[in-house]
């Protein structure tokens, strides 16, 4: 029996997964990772995308906003700025986020919070691709 892999995923809200699986697919800034037991060690920055999880013929969803990686000799842990199950995602409401953030980067009166209004826009359009 091949080595499982222990990942944990967690956002600010929540722990959303800890447990042995067979494979994590990662969207790193740098490309796409797939992530096996016994990678070498590893940090990295996350961009915004699906998290994509193997446990046999199963496979998991989350969608990250952004985040950082860990490989380390005891598995995967993804420190996400926002994640969601892909079965909690909802087309009209993230329509709706994108409007009030397309509000948001019009309506913001440093560039500071233009680029914040416009980075949160971005990853919403993100998440609406990956949907």
């Amino acid at each position: 029996m091949p080595d499982k892999l222990n990942f944990t995923l967690v956002s600010p809200e929540r722990e959303l997964m800890s447990r042995d699986v067979d494979q994590v697919d990662i969207p790193g800034t740098e490309g796409w990772m797939g992530i096996l037991a016994n990678h070498s060690p590893l940090m990295t920055t996350l961009a915004p995308g699906m998290v994509k999880i193997r446990e046999g013929s199963d496979e998991k969803r989350i969608f990250v906003r952004g985040g950082f990686a860990e490989i380390s000799p005891t598995g995967l842990t993804v420190l996400a700025e926002e994640a969601m199950p892909a079965e909690e995602l909802n087309a009209e409401k993230i329509s709706q986020r994108i409007k009030n953030a397309e509000e948001d980067v019009a309506d913001a009166q440093t560039d500071d919070k233009k680029l914040a209004a416009q980075q949160s826009l971005d990853s919403l359009k993100a998440l609406q691709a990956a949907l």
